[in-house]
């Protein structure tokens, strides 16, 4: 238990976040607490003038602004388990990319369909994430955890077994809404379960090492399974893990959530919002291949916009709305989400284009590609293991610039790509992307939970997944698309050049939001 003071607001339970029962309080042996009569449940004051019963929030004008250094509240198995869920969730972006190919001969996917294995898992994933969010705060984050590993496992193993391309495609659509439910209650079960500071930091940068390294090892788990067994088995190797993640979830997390008396979730709200993200991610997947100028992508763009505008439209009017408007202005959550969305595009478009170079270009085995990508996760794991050390001698702001920078050079390296022999020096700069990537991840979380309640850590969880979800479409279809339309008549490297220029901008971009300063958030 954190020490309380005679003149602190709040007193919170040690596992759960929530507050302490008067009880425990009158065991304290405190004047100031054995003195006053027990306070109605959910209260969280301990002066007479300390705000209503019911409010969690840390108010600004209280002149202590919170308690003092908490204990960590999760055990290293927890977290463990956590981060394995993470792993698995962000491996299975990579982990089909490698398969495509004989997917799509073994069940006769058209060669201009076969993007919808991919479309389709990233549709969902991106509409639901800030449904998924909002859902662990008022539902209790165990909960969505364990029914996001339910919903993903069993689509694993639906896909693992399809015989027909439309199966496939309809295991991957729920398996992204498995993922949308995992991802932010993963992630708020952290910044929840860690007082902020280092220990926090500690954790958030496990976190990002594990998502930087999941990433590109489904490149090289992809590539053994697809040259040693079968495609079935990108999707089957989910399976155990995910039977073992959910059932140890059910005995080693504590139920955590900050649910206010009377709030309900805002329906009406959710469906908009998903449906905005569902069709801005399915528009600038599809750009590529149906044209920009195609009805379909109008319609979907249109679309976008006018369920978006609905979204903001209810959102002002409803009592208990998904996303609160003074949520969206705190100074560090838009930060990070820029930067986020950034790291999606250079993040997900470089790996898709440097995949085809090995293997177009550099005539690689899917293995030998995943190998050759493999130091990116490796240096990755690093940036993120060592994150919180580095944030507490330089500062977050000096880390994002630092990581942000570094990614902008390892891609202005790579637009010296070799057009042709065997693994070039050159390459190695790869590392330089990983470290960059990594770090960024981890500093944008920071900086996205810092003064943020408890309450809302889901949904702070929800809006920086999507961000980068929404950066991933657009880089996936905006850095190919580059590549192909500067190799006409160049040659395959030098439009993969071209896109390596193009991550390069996009890193660029993340430094100058980087350096830009902004004030510290208050709880609220």
């Amino acid at each position: 238990m954190p020490q309380i003071k005679e003149r602190t607001s709040t007193a919170r339970h040690p596992v759960h976040g929530r507050n302490a029962p008067p009880r425990a309080s009158r065991r304290d042996g405190r004047p100031a607490v054995a003195n006053r009569r027990p306070a109605a449940p959910g209260s969280v004051a301990v002066r007479p003038a300390a705000p209503a019963p019911g409010s969690v929030a840390i108010r600004p004008a209280a002149p202590a602004a919170g308690p003092g250094p908490q204990p960590s509240r999760l055990s290293g198995l927890t977290l463990a388990l956590i981060l394995t869920a993470a792993f698995m969730v962000v491996l299975d972006f990579s982990i089909v990319n490698v398969a495509l190919p004989s997917i799509g001969s073994e069940l006769g996917f058209p060669a201009d369909a076969l993007q919808w294995i991919i479309t389709a898992y990233a549709i969902s994933f991106g509409g639901l994430l800030i449904l998924g969010g909002r859902a662990a705060d008022l539902f209790g984050r165990k909960r969505m955890f364990i029914t996001g590993l339910v919903v993903f496992t069993a689509a694993s193993l639906a896909g693992g077994l399809a015989q027909d391309p439309v199966l496939l495609v309809a295991a991957r659509l729920v398996q992204g809404g498995g993922a949308a439910l995992v991802a932010p209650a993963a992630l708020s079960l952290i910044t929840t379960g860690f007082a902020e500071g280092a220990a926090r930091n500690r954790a958030l940068g496990l976190y990002g090492a594990t998502a930087s390294v999941g990433f590109v090892a489904g490149q090289v788990l992809g590539g053994v399974l697809v040259e040693f067994t079968s495609w079935r088995a990108v999707f089957l190797v989910n399976v155990p893990v995910g039977v073992l993640a959910a059932s140890a979830a059910v005995w080693l997390l504590a139920e955590s959530r900050q649910r206010r008396p009377g709030a309900r979730l805002d329906v009406a709200g959710a469906l908009l919002i998903t449906v905005a993200v569902a069709a801005a991610v399915f528009a600038v997947s599809q750009a590529d291949v149906l044209g920009l100028t195609s009805p379909v992508m109008l319609g979907a763009a249109a679309l976008a916009v006018v369920a978006a505008a609905g979204f903001a439209a209810v959102e002002r009017r409803h009592p208990d709305p998904l996303v609160r408007a003074d949520l969206l202005r705190l100074p560090g959550l838009r930060k990070a989400s820029a930067m986020n969305l950034l790291l999606g595009l250079w993040n997900a478009g470089e790996l898709i284009v440097l995949s085809l170079y090995f293997q177009l270009v550099l005539h690689d085995s899917p293995l030998m590609t995943g190998l050759a990508i493999a130091p990116q996760g490796i240096i990755g794991f690093t940036a993120g293991v060592f994150g919180a050390r580095l944030t507490g001698r330089v500062g977050i702001r000096r880390v994002l610039v630092l990581t942000s920078a570094t990614a902008t050079i390892g891609f202005l390296v790579l637009t010296g790509l070799p057009g042709s022999g065997g693994y070039s020096p050159l390459l190695a700069a790869v590392m330089l992307v990983g470290f960059g990537t990594a770090g960024t991840a981890f500093g944008t979380m920071v900086t996205a939970s810092h003064g943020v309640a408890d309450a809302d850590q889901g949904l702070v969880g929800g809006v920086i997944n999507t961000s980068r979800q929404i950066g991933a479409a657009i880089g996936a279809a905006l850095l190919p698309a580059v590549a192909v339309a500067v190799s006409h008549g160049t040659g395959p490297a030098a439009g993969d050049r071209a896109a390596m220029l193009a991550g390069a901008v996009a890193a660029a971009l993340a430094l100058a939001v980087a350096l830009r300063r902004v004030p510290h958030a208050r709880r609220g």
